[in-house]
C-alpha cells in the first residue's frame, strides 16, 4: 500500500457512520445496503483495474484483477457481517458488472479519454450497470444441478 492514508479515512468513515446510525436509530437494511454497494462495486472494480494497468499487465489480467478486488471487497463485507456473502446467495449480476464496466479502462488510449475520465467513466458504468440490474430486478439464471446424477 502507498498510500496508507486512504485506509485511515475509510476506518474513521465507518465509525462516524456507526455512531451517526445509532444516534439518529436508523436501522440499516439489506435494501438500503445495495445502492451504497452498487457504487463500491464500480469504485473498487475500476481502481483495481487501474492498478493492474499501471504494473502492465496484461488486459484480461488488470480486467479480473479488477472483479476479484471489488467482488472480493462485497464477500469480505459480508462474512465481517456474519452473513452468507450476497454475491453468493442471489442471482443478480455482480462480477458481470465489474467485467464488463472495466473494459472502458483497457479501450481509453483509443478512446482518447484521459487517465481520471477513464477510471470515472469506468466506474460509473459498472455502477450504472449494477443499479439497471437492481431496478429491473435482473437476475441470472441459477445453476441447475441434479446431485444424484453422480452417484
Amino acid at each position: 500500500m502507498q498510500h496508507a492514508s486512504w485506509l485511515w479515512g475509510v476506518l474513521v468513515l465507518c465509525v462516524v457512520a456507526i455512531l451517526f446510525l445509532r444516534a439518529r436509530h436508523f436501522e440499516v437494511t439489506e435494501r438500503a445496503m445495495l445502492w451504497p454497494d452498487a457504487i463500491g462495486l464500480g469504485l473498487f472494480s475500476a481502481s483495481g483495474t487501474r492498478i493492474a494497468l499501471e504494473m502492465q499487465m496484461p488486459a484480461i489480467v488488470a480486467v479480473l484483477m479488477g472483479v476479484i478486488t471489488a467482488v472480493f471487497g462485497g464477500v469480505l463485507r459480508d462474512i465481517v457481517c456474519n452473513e452468507i456473502p450476497s454475491a453468493f446467495r442471489d442471482h443478480r449480476p455482480y462480477a458481470i458488472c465489474a467485467f464488463l464496466g472495466t473494459w472502458i479502462l483497457v479501450f481509453a488510449p483509443w478512446l482518447g479519454l484521459s487517465d481520471s475520465v477513464a477510471l470515472m467513466t469506468s466506474a460509473a458504468a459498472v455502477s450504472m450497470l449494477r443499479a439497471a440490474a437492481l431496478v429491473t430486478g435482473y437476475q441470472i439464471p441459477p445453476w441447475k444441478s441434479e446431485r444424484n446424477n453422480f452417484l
